[in-house]
């Protein structure tokens, strides 16, 4: 049978790799947070796959220069269903 991915789960991953992005710049939440001009709760809520906006989500990404690589993913995807048709 399908296994059945949850949207919680994609926002734990997505979390999780926003978590990872902002250790390896040795950066605690409340240092991002101040970076960007938000709450250390809204990063918090982001990394533990809580109720978040995409704007957080697309601001944390471009801080840490990974919105290339998001782009990229979204628009071979595009590619795959414009093909479709």
């Amino acid at each position: 049978m399908f296994d059945v991915l949850t949207i919680k789960e994609v926002k734990i991953t997505i979390g999780g790799w926003c978590k990872q992005l902002r250790k390896e710049a040795n950066m605690s939440q409340q240092e991002l947070a101040d970076e960007l001009a938000m709450s250390r709760i809204t990063i918090s809520n982001l990394e533990n796959g809580d109720n978040c906006t995409l704007d957080t989500l697309l601001k944390v990404l471009q801080y840490y220069d990974q919105m290339q690589g998001l782009y990229q993913f979204i628009n071979q995807k595009s590619e795959v269903t414009d093909s479709l048709y």
